[in-house]
């Protein structure tokens, strides 16, 4: 029986849907869906109810999901001791990034690591925090980076910390300050990122303990368009102090939020507990640890 069937399976019981399963094997619709009749032959059982949507896995489907995934992990497993044992002259990084603050911390680590291990390819999946943390527990990918605390099924690396800044409109009334209470954006409608970010939780649990809760403006998982839409004036949007630089511009201010419970943007490399972490993971965060504490890191 073929991993790769046996993977294409398990996305489709992972998203529901042969499109999306499609996209997160990088094959066609059709593909999957053969894929899927070829291993339904292979087993003698129907393997998901087509007949719904999103589709539903069969209880012939949950048995073989079960044996999919431990199959997947034990070759995975397999490849990363044969990576070891070649001394990463040959591997793959299964790395998870955020969009926010990826650019400044991780990008020049690329270029590093690739200097130092030519052969080892990097699988990069770019999505938030949230999201990330689900695909480590999953197995989709080895290491991410992600908002602490973590989850108790992961185990973390801290990487940095930067407090957060209000991204204000230039004509917002508090534009000019030095500094800002979450409660005093309470009538500011709040643009937030989308649903897989961390820092949406973490910043309504914060306006909570301010004594509100944000009006939510509009969600989006690119940064430029929301710095765009808070330059045009559709409300304040939240932003680690080390992606100022990237994003200033006549329209906006970046003003620092005053320390509180949640004011803080706290990263860490993350990766699940109960798993060994291959020679190429290892690797990543062996040079995290040498490149990053030269950057600052600012303090309560």
């Amino acid at each position: 029986m073929r991993l790769r069937l046996l993977q294409m399976f398990v996305q489709v019981v992972r998203t529901g849907s042969f499109v999306a399963a499609a996209r997160a094997c990088h094959a066609t619709q059709s593909t999957v869906s053969k894929a899927l009749h070829q291993l339904e032959e292979e087993v003698g059982a129907v393997l998901v109810d087509r007949s719904t949507s999103p589709v539903r896995v069969t209880a012939a489907g949950e048995v073989v999901l079960a044996h999919a995934l431990a199959m997947l992990e034990h070759a995975q497993q397999m490849r990363d001791a044969v990576a070891q044992l070649q001394g990463l002259q040959r591997g793959v990084l299964r790395l998870g990034l955020p969009p926010l603050g990826s650019a400044s911390l991780f990008a020049p680590l690329f270029v590093t690591y690739r200097a130092r291990y030519p052969q080892v390819d990097i699988e990069l999946v770019e999505q938030g925090s949230h999201r990330l943390e689900a695909l480590l527990v999953q197995g989709d990918i080895e290491l991410a980076a992600t908002l602490l605390p973590v989850p108790a099924a992961l185990q973390a690396q801290f990487v940095m910390e930067s407090r957060l800044v209000a991204v204000l409109a230039a004509d917002h009334p508090l534009a000019e300050r030095a500094e800002i209470a979450l409660a005093e954006l309470a009538e500011t409608p709040f643009i937030f990122y989308e649903a897989g970010f961390a820092l949406n939780a973490q910043l309504l649990d914060a306006c909570r303990a301010q004594g509100f809760t944000p009006r939510e403006a509009t969600h989006s998982a690119q940064v430029d368009f929301v710095v765009a839409l808070v330059a045009a004036g559709y409300g304040v949007a939240f932003l680690p102090e080390l992606m100022v630089p990237q994003y200033r511009q006549r329209q906006t201010r970046f003003v620092p939020l005053a320390p509180a419970q949640g004011t803080w943007w706290r990263l860490a490399l993350a990766w699940p507990r109960q798993r060994t972490l291959s020679a190429a993971a290892q690797a990543w965060l062996t040079l995290a640890q040498e490149a990053l504490p030269a950057r600052q890191v600012l303090k309560l």
